[in-house]
């Protein structure tokens, strides 16, 4: 961030990320530096690329291919009319290929091999939905925000409901959490 003469009675203050300029403000010199430290604060709360998208959101904007690991899982079931959830950990892995947000498409690699699968893009956010002609609804969500070492929160949502639970097949309504990495 750097601060710039005050040519009558403004001063213009930069903030630059890599390298590039991200946002510069024009800011009058009426209350010092106070208001110069506060408009560079406003302009470096709102960076992000040229276009306006934060760096993960340009990812997520460009992938073509995601894989996504999910530790930590919640299902949710109904005993005597009342709603009741549990936690617990999980080791579900998807995969997404062929990504293409212009079209609305996507390949989603599960266990049973690839299916084509719709795909949009909101606000930065990546959505995959997964309809199945037997009734259940699938939907990954991958978020612009990173956890560790560049992945991205992710949550996956299975609506499903079944009268007979079987292990190691989705009976009930299941929300999986974790990160997915664009490759």
């Amino acid at each position: 961030m750097g601060y710039h003469g005050g040519h009558g009675g403004f001063t213009e203050a930069t903030v630059r990320q890599e390298g590039s300029v991200v946002s510069s403000v024009r800011v009058g010199v009426l209350h010092g530096k106070a208001c110069v430290i506060a408009a560079a604060l406003v302009a470096f709360a709102c960076a992000g690329t040229a276009s306006g998208q934060t760096r993960a959101e340009a990812r997520l904007a460009a992938a073509k291919k995601l894989s996504c690991q999910f530790p930590l899982m919640s299902t949710g079931t109904w005993k005597s009319g009342e709603p009741q959830a549990e936690t617990k950990a999980a080791t579900l892995s998807v995969g997404f290929d062929s990504v293409n947000v212009d079209e609305g498409t996507a390949r989603v690699i599960g266990a049973f091999g690839p299916s084509e699968i719709i795909a949009r893009q909101s606000y930065g956010t990546l959505h995959f939905l997964q309809s199945f002609r037997e009734g259940p609804v699938y939907i990954t969500t991958i978020f612009p925000k990173e956890t560790q070492n560049g992945r991205l929160q992710a949550v996956h949502t299975r609506h499903e409901y079944t009268e007979v639970s079987l292990p190691g097949f989705t009976s009930r309504p299941e929300q999986y959490y974790g990160e997915c990495t664009v490759e």
